[in-house]
């Protein structure tokens, strides 16, 4: 079972298991249950998913767990769809309270490393459903990811007419770029062992599937953009944009350096309780 996650960030990774030709050979081989990113880390914990498109966070409670070499979701600067939305009167530093968009685990885990070690702050950080003006009335800043962050930010001019108040909207993974001089990363893909029982997949043709599907989709960023912008309220030149220029698709050396510290920086503020080990397929 691979839990997939529902927004259109991973996309491009999931074009064979979505589309003709590889498909039907795909899903004799995987099934797929798409979901939130906290999702499928707990699903992957609980074991009723044996591979799955985990929050780099949550890999740190995956001990028994392999990455997928050479793919992740990840960004190079701007991102978009990883907001901290604050309100300007009281500014970053001024926050009390953070309202943490329940699907996410490790925007939520970069959130508190900010917080701590670059603002100096310590609010109060609370679970709220991605709603931003429900959010703003429970606290003075809101994480969203994914969706919920591409539509806020498409809004921003509309909910400012609306409501009669500025907001600045943060882009945490342009913050982390500009703080630390390394990429964001996300996601990437875990496959715990019991993926490889007598007569599944191999290992060798694991990597080659997801390696391939994300390629291929990456050469039809066009057709994905078309596709979403029927399943989101976005246009599909912003949409072309986001999966060709603010989403990386690559865990490359500097994406691996920049989960070390990543990584380092979540134990020393609280947000992990272990620096782990990858371990790759």
């Amino acid at each position: 079972m691979i839990a997939a996650i529902d927004f259109a960030n991973p996309a491009p990774l999931m074009w064979d298991f979505e589309h003709a030709p590889l498909r039907d050979e795909l899903l004799r081989r995987y099934q797929i249950i798409s979901t939130t990113p906290a999702e499928c880390a707990h699903r992957m914990q609980a074991g009723t998913a044996d591979i799955g498109l985990v929050p780099v966070a949550a890999y740190a409670l995956m001990p028994g767990a392999a990455v997928v070499p050479r793919c992740a979701i990840a960004s190079l600067d701007h991102v978009q769809s990883i907001l901290l939305v604050v309100r300007r009167e009281h500014g970053v530093r001024g926050v009390k309270r953070v309202a943490l968009d329940t699907a996410s685990l490790t925007s939520a885990a970069y959130t508190r490393i900010f917080f701590s070690k670059l603002w100096n702050a310590a609010p109060e950080f609370v679970a709220q459903a991605p709603d931003l003006d429900a959010m703003l009335q429970v606290a003075d800043a809101a994480l969203l990811i994914g969706d919920p962050a591409l539509l806020a930010l498409q809004d921003r001019e509309g909910r400012e007419e609306r409501a009669g108040e500025r907001l600045e909207y943060m882009d945490l993974a342009h913050e982390w770029r500009a703080w630390t001089g390394t990429p964001w990363v996300s996601a990437f893909w875990a496959v715990r062992e019991e993926a490889f029982a007598p007569g599944t997949v191999s290992k060798a043709q694991l990597v080659e599937d997801f390696e391939r599907s994300r390629d291929h989709g990456l050469a039809h960023v066009d057709d994905l953009a078309q596709e979403w912008s029927a399943r989101v309220p976005l246009p599909a030149a912003a949409l072309r944009s986001y999966f060709s220029e603010n989403i990386y698709y690559f865990l490359d050396d500097a994406c691996l350096e920049g989960l070390k510290l990543f990584y380092r920086y979540a134990v020393e503020c609280g947000a992990l309780r272990v620096v782990p080990t990858l371990r790759f397929l």
